[in-house]
Order: structure tokens, then sequence, then C-alpha cells
């Protein structure tokens, strides 16, 4: 690749090469984008309308549902669309938006997993203390700085993507990923790579030491316990939060540090499907499976929106009666 051009659109690849198989993928894609846009939705919506579940664990987890239903909207509705209007092209704007918001929702949703693991610390190994440290004014401000963290690492990671001259405008993807813009760059790629990967990798790493410190320090706490349900107890509300990281870490390791390949491949189309649907699908049912709490808001919505919609006159009626 030694001719530079000056790239105004990219081309995309889609699902699949063979037209019938490209419409089924799109199809079974799009139901697994509507299923997780409706649990996160939920996640939501229960955390907002409850005033049981105003507490610090679940303002971050209201957080963490956000930043899920924005990375799974970044990449896959355009897919999609291409897919049904059989067409290829994304432009240069929506190519470098996509790789910005996606580093962005990912990125602060990383720095979220890492504050929401010293909520579990405090809440585990400091529990007296606990109201007088995770106040309000402190969620705000951890949540906030984890979301502005990572719209300053985007900034910084976007602009180094899309600092080289391309020599091609062909992605080997159903969207705009880092190591594919690598590798059709006219820039040595191996130079990009240490300054935006590496540097990336490097403080995931420090955030994930602390994680994990944080986590010693927890089941050192626990196994403190001396009751057999306190301790279960405790483990129910770290669990779910580990699952979500270890979830979060192997997806985006396998998509970020494995090669770049010069053509279309399958296990390289299913390794991005996984770190971009996989962790929006999976962390309401992961955070939900045994919160008795969230699941007591999740029935309360489900059933008031149910009889709303098939009993209308019926709910009008009894809000009058209130």
């Amino acid at each position: 690749m030694s001719n530079q051009t000056r790239v105004t659109e990219f081309l995309l690849h889609g699902f699949s090469e063979i037209q019938e198989l490209q419409t089924f993928y799109s199809c079974v894609f799009l139901i697994i984008y509507l299923v997780a846009l409706m649990e996160n939705l939920l996640i939501i919506i229960s955390i907002i309308y409850n005033l049981h579940l105003h507490k610090p664990m679940y303002f971050f987890l209201a957080n963490l549902a956000s930043q899920d239903l924005g990375s799974l909207s970044v990449s896959i509705p355009k897919s999609m669309t291409n897919s049904f209007l059989d067409i290829r092209t994304i432009s240069y704007s929506g190519c470098v938006s996509q790789v910005f918001f996606l580093i962005f929702f990912m990125g602060s949703h990383y720095f979220l997993l890492g504050v929401m693991a010293y909520d579990r610390y405090v809440a585990i190994c400091n529990p007296l203390h606990y109201e007088t440290v995770m106040t309000q004014k402190t969620c705000i401000q951890m949540a906030a700085s984890a979301w502005i963290t990572g719209f300053i690492y985007s900034i910084i990671y976007t602009g180094n993507a899309f600092t080289p001259d391309f020599c091609s405008n062909e992605i080997n993807h159903f969207f705009c990923e880092i190591p594919q813009l690598i590798r059709i760059s006219c820039s040595e790629s191996y130079v990009i790579k240490i300054w935006v990967v590496s540097a990336g990798c490097c403080l995931a790493f420090v955030y994930f030491v602390l994680i994990i410190y944080s986590y010693v320090q927890i089941f050192k706490a626990v196994l403190r316990i001396p009751s057999a349900h306190g301790k279960q107890k405790a483990f129910s509300t770290c669990l779910p939060h580990l699952m979500v990281v270890s979830l979060f870490m192997i997806s985006g390791t396998f998509a970020y540090l494995g090669p770049a390949s010069s053509t279309p491949s399958t296990l390289n189309l299913w390794v991005s499907v996984f770190y971009c649907i996989a962790p929006p699908l999976m962390n309401p049912l992961i955070y939900s499976m045994r919160n008795r709490e969230l699941k007591m808001a999740f029935w309360k919505l489900t059933v008031k929106l149910f009889s709303h919609l098939t009993f209308p006159h019926v709910g009008n009626w009894m809000h009058f009666r209130k």
C-alpha cells in the first residue's frame, strides 16, 4: 500500500458474503439487539422509579446500563441498516463517530467498573462508615469522573487512530474497528499500535490491578464473617460484579490484542460480535439473577406496564380514585 488516497468514505464488509446468510445474521442480531435494549432500559427505569433502589450500588448500575445502551447502539444499527439496504458504505465522519463513541462508552464502562469495585469494598470492609463515605455527592462525582475520563481517553484514542493517511478505504469488518483501521493506514502500523493500543492496555492493566486488589480485600473480609448466611449474602453482592468485569476484560482482550486479519474472517467477526453484544446482553441478567430487590422492581414495573397497556381505563380509574 504505497499510494496514499484522500478517504471520504469507507467500505464495510457485511456479516457474510452470501446474501441469504447476510439477511439471516442481520435478523438474528436485530432480535439480540432489541432484547439487550429492553433489558437495559428496564434496569434504568426500574432504578429511577423504585425508591428502594435509590442506593449507591443501583445508581452505578443505572450508569452501567446507560453505557451498555450506548456501546450497543454505536455499531450494530448501522451494520444492520447497511445489510437490509444492501449497501456497504460509511462516511469518513460516520467512521470517526463510531470509533469515538465506542471507545467513549467502553472506556467509561471500564472505569465505572472500578468505581463499583470500590463501592463493594467500602460496603463489605467498612460497613459502619459506608453511608458517610458513599454519600450522594460522592457517588455523583465518582460516576461523573468515569464518564469524563472515558471522554478524554476517547478523544486521544480517536485522534491518534485517524491521524495517519489511509492507503485503502476497505475495512474488513462490519463496523469501523481500530485494528482494521491500523491495517489500512499508510503510516507504520506497529508504531501506531504501540502508541494507541498499548497505552490503553497499560491504563486498563493499572485499573484491573486496583479492581483485583479491592476484591482480595473483600474476600479476606468475607472469610472473617462468622455466619454462613452473612458470607453467602456478601458473596452474592460481589460475584455478579466480578463476573461482569471478567466478561468485559476477556471480550476486550480477544478483540483488541488479537492480530488484525487482512481478509474477512469468521473468527474476527464473532469475536467482535462477542465484545459488542455479549456484555450489554449479559450484564442485566447477571446482576438481576440473584438480586431480590431488582427482581421485585422488575416485576412491579412489568405488572404496571402490562396493566396500563391492557386495561388503560382501569389504570386511569384507579389513579382517579387515589
